[in-house]
């Protein structure tokens, strides 16, 4: 009896730290795929304020920088993007 309750505790003790260690592993993942969906929607952002304000002469460049910063920053990465434009 003492056998089956210490083998039936190692399998519950190696599950729980399966679930552990893949929890670790996954919220770097969940970080980095969150990052990437905001900075898409940075760069649309940038694509509409260029079609936008291309007749008054504001362009923001697109690259993966100025895509990450507004995606992270949001509008305060836009104005902030303008304003080193602009300078």
């Amino acid at each position: 009896m003492g056998l089956q309750m210490g083998v039936f505790l190692t399998y519950v003790g190696a599950i729980v730290l399966i679930f552990l260690v893949g929890k670790i592993f996954l919220w770097p993942l969940k970080l980095m795929l969150k990052l990437a969906a905001s900075s898409i929607i940075g760069g649309l952002a940038i694509l509409l304020i260029n079609a936008l304000g291309a007749g008054f002469g504001l362009l923001i460049p697109l690259n993966l920088i100025s895509a990450v910063i507004v995606g992270v920053l949001g509008v305060p990465g836009v104005v902030l993007l303008l304003i080193l434009t602009l300078i």
